[in-house]
């Protein structure tokens, strides 16, 4: 829109609402006239704008928008915002999502699970098969992870549950290890769960006839800290795994144990696509070298690139969802980094939080970013700059967003929770943590969920619907 055209908007708008507020008076046959004489393609609407407002009043804020700033209003979109229905006296421990499916566990021991593709948000919780558990009596959960017919939940005690959300809300498979389970991984695309204990690797998988087998087992000579699974490796499973300043290559196929990374500065972040891996290590002080991002190739077990080189340390990567050619991360510092993987350069940075990024996201775009101070960030990186944000009192721990929705999670770090009977509700929900799931296409929910577990006849859930160009819930801490 040049200069001249968006003088004749703004001038179209000011006669349009001079007229409106004129003192009303009986039309004359001859404006009646020329009225009826106007072109059928004049706008009677507020344009580029998918708003319900009155047309007097969307002229008289529209008016004083530049045209930089009308361009950004013309993206935005409506939107339901449902903060997810929280378990009672406990705390949020972990949570995770797949295509719109949360799964979220706490330290009552419960796993529950929402499809927000529905219009009801049906929660059922996922049973224990130990009928000796009671209610709220079970281990904290301490890893919870779904795909797009399994759940799993690791616990305190070293007990692994897998349910086939398909077949009902009772486990199909239990395991048990010796000591706390400090990693948690599930394939994406097919049945094959990664577990790291004490110095263990076990990969777990169902056989043809779908009972549940371990398919590998390594040993590592540290405690692993990070663990992911190779999408798209077709029949044997592969998985990643960091153990300090170890990077270890894991195949099924002949439990074979692959030395990617050794001896260098401790790994601080780890994420995997169908051909490659990218981690973050610790730097050696600005003198010596900064933290980078190494990227290293899976079928060649080499290194392909070194990314970075800054002061703070890197707290996540996002390589798996980002568009081809590039990469996101996450850092110390608050920043923001777009990664471009043809020439190795930083082609975006953005101060994004206040305190270390610890999620993020990215597409052909936009960014969506959690920092550790609570904030949720919505960017869109080509034009440098923030479209909204929304605050939580805890450490932002997972985001996960499509091009309809966006789930984001605040988890607590202290999983202790205060005595409910002394507690106000305002305090318990300060200590809680909280799930939240923006819908941006609401008209095309599904009635009923496609997983059996989901599926329910219950009243709806209460859901806030917002313009989410101008208004945004928060939470009060």
């Amino acid at each position: 829109m040049d200069d001249y055209s968006l003088d004749e908007f703004r001038r179209r708008w000011q006669e349009e609402l001079a007229q409106a507020q004129a003192p009303k008076k009986r039309r004359r046959p001859e404006a009646a006239e020329r009225r009826a004489r106007r072109p059928e393609n004049e706008m009677n609407d507020v344009p580029f704008f998918d708003i319900q407002l009155p047309y007097e009043l969307a002229i008289n804020i529209f008016q004083y928008l530049d045209r930089k700033e009308l361009g950004r209003c013309a993206q935005n979109r409506k939107g339901a915002v449902s903060e997810l229905e929280h378990v009672p006296d406990t705390v949020l421990c972990d949570v995770h999502s797949h295509d719109g499916v949360v799964i979220a566990g706490y330290t009552s021991g419960d796993v529950r699970v929402w499809d927000t593709r529905t219009w009801d948000y049906v929660a059922p919780f996922l049973e224990s098969e130990d009928e000796e558990d009671e209610p709220g009596m079970q281990p904290n959960v301490s890893f919870v992870r779904i795909n797009s017919s399994l759940a799993v939940a690791a616990y305190e005690d070293g007990f692994l549950n897998i349910w086939d959300l398909r077949t009902g809300k009772y486990p199909v498979h239990r395991f048990e290890h010796d000591a706390r389970i400090q990693a948690l991984a599930l394939s994406q695309d097919d049945a094959t769960v990664a577990t790291a204990s004490a110095f263990d690797v076990v990969m777990l998988s169902p056989n043809e006839e779908g009972y549940w087998q371990i398919a590998a087992e390594f040993e590592v000579p540290k405690l692993v800290q990070y663990l992911e699974i190779v999408p798209e490796t077709r029949r044997y499973p592969v998985a990643v795994a960091a153990a300090g300043d170890l990077m270890y290559l894991l195949k099924a196929e002949d439990s074979a144990r692959t030395l990617l990374y050794a001896h260098g500065p401790p790994v601080t972040c780890l994420d995997v696509s169908a051909n490659q891996v990218a981690f973050g290590v610790q730097g050696l002080g600005w003198v010596y070298e900064g933290s980078k991002i190494l990227v290293y190739s899976l079928e060649a077990g080499r290194r392909l690139l070194k990314l970075g080189n800054v002061l703070r340390d890197f707290t996540c990567v996002n390589l798996s969802d980002s568009p081809p050619n590039l990469m996101v991360s996450g850092n110390m510092d608050g920043r923001v980094r777009i990664h471009d993987l043809r020439s190795g350069n930083i082609a975006l940075s953005l101060s994004a939080h206040q305190l270390r990024v610890s999620a993020v996201q990215m597409d052909d775009w936009k960014i969506v970013s959690g920092g550790e101070e609570g904030l949720v960030s919505v960017w869109d990186y080509r034009m440098n700059q923030k479209l909204w944000e929304v605050y939580s009192g805890h450490p932002v721990q997972h985001i996960s967003f499509s091009s309809h929705s966006l789930i984001t999670a605040n988890v607590p770090y202290q999983t202790v929770m205060r005595n409910a009977d002394l507690d106000s509700f305002t305090t318990h929900r300060r200590h809680r943590g909280l799930i939240r799931a923006y819908e941006f296409a609401v008209d095309q929910l599904a009635f009923q969920s496609p997983l059996p577990v989901c599926r329910s006849s219950c009243d709806a859930m209460a859901t806030h619907y917002y313009d989410l160009a101008l208004a945004f819930p928060y939470n009060h801490v």
